[in-house]
């Protein structure tokens, strides 16, 4: 088993909680993830499998997109609603054509400070284990690029959006620096992801679809009955859209194999090429060196029985 799977994370599990599931589900101890959710987060969260662990590197600035909600009224130290309040409930009086107004001022280029709650190192250690501790939890701020930032409804105390960003933000930083300006305080209540460079929510599929296709029996009542385990991959073609394709011959992939430079008829210009033998299997991503040269900067060696993860 070599490729990307996406899953749909359920609320709950953190991203290592699935990595871990898919683990024990595939029996293979080679899978990652390409882009952590928080806990409270729902949707995408691509995995790569096996061999092709090593495309991640082509993934670290993918552009994501979201949807979710903020609730104003009270602020919290995670800036999302599993976090404890920091700031007095209070009654607000939301309209949407002012938070429409302030939306505007978190698009483009933005200098943004992640929450004390996050994955960013502090001198190798992760914040939020300072945060918890109550230590100070002194972060820079970072240059990040949102795309877009679209309230669509305004209710009550709460108010939905729609949000596509450079790899990097933070929209928890974005709900609790709106909350902020309005002087009320405001926390991210709800978050689903819906894209991942080039996966979309009709790429995924839930932890109970992936058991029951290990198991080989029908899937969930939404999907096909004659849905194979391979079948739950994204294609190895689809994969890395801006890279072109091509197909390799037994000696070319014999030479790409064992590291040698070879000639690829690509019609483009392309840095990168993937080089295919069949329609399925990924031999290579190849670099230009010039002309229709290309040496094989990752050569994804031939797929083996993967090694049973301990339970």
């Amino acid at each position: 088993m070599n490729g990307i799977l996406v899953i749909d994370k359920p609320a709950g599990l953190s991203s290592h909680d699935v990595v871990n599931r898919v683990r024990r589900i595939l029996d293979q101890r080679s899978v990652g993830h390409l882009g952590t959710l928080d806990p409270l987060a729902t949707g995408i969260l691509p995995l790569v499998v096996g061999n092709l662990t090593r495309l991640a590197q082509f993934y670290t600035s993918s552009e994501k997109s979201y949807e979710g909600s903020i609730r104003f009224g009270f602020s919290t130290d995670t800036y999302d609603a599993d976090g404890d309040p920091t700031s007095i409930p209070r009654a607000i009086d939301l309209s949407l054509d002012h938070l429409t107004r302030i939306a505007t001022e978190f698009q483009g280029a933005i200098t943004q400070l992640p929450p004390p709650f996050s994955a960013k190192k502090i001198k190798g250690v992760p914040a939020y284990k300072l945060a918890r501790k109550k230590q100070d939890v002194p972060l820079s701020p970072v240059q990040v690029e949102v795309k877009e930032f679209q309230i669509l409804t305004c209710e009550g105390d709460t108010a939905t959006f729609r949000a596509r960003v450079s790899s990097g933000t933070y929209v928890r930083s974005i709900a609790h620096e709106i909350g902020r300006i309005l002087g009320c305080g405001a926390h991210l209540a709800a978050l689903r992801r819906t894209m991942v460079a080039e996966f979309t929510l009709a790429d995924a599929h839930t932890l109970a679809s992936l058991e029951l296709a290990r198991r080989g029996d029908r899937l969930a009542e939404d999907r096909p009955t004659n849905d194979r385990l391979e079948d739950l991959f994204i294609h190895p073609r689809k994969l890395l859209p801006h890279f072109p394709s091509v197909a390799v011959n037994e000696e070319q992939a014999s030479r790409i194999r064992t590291g040698q430079t070879v000639n690829l008829p690509v019609f483009s210009n392309a840095r990168f090429v993937k080089a295919f033998q069949g329609q399925r299997d990924l031999i290579a991503i190849a670099t230009r060196v010039a002309g229709t040269l290309f040496h094989p900067g990752i050569v994804f060696p031939a797929p083996t029985s993967p090694v049973p993860a301990k339970l």
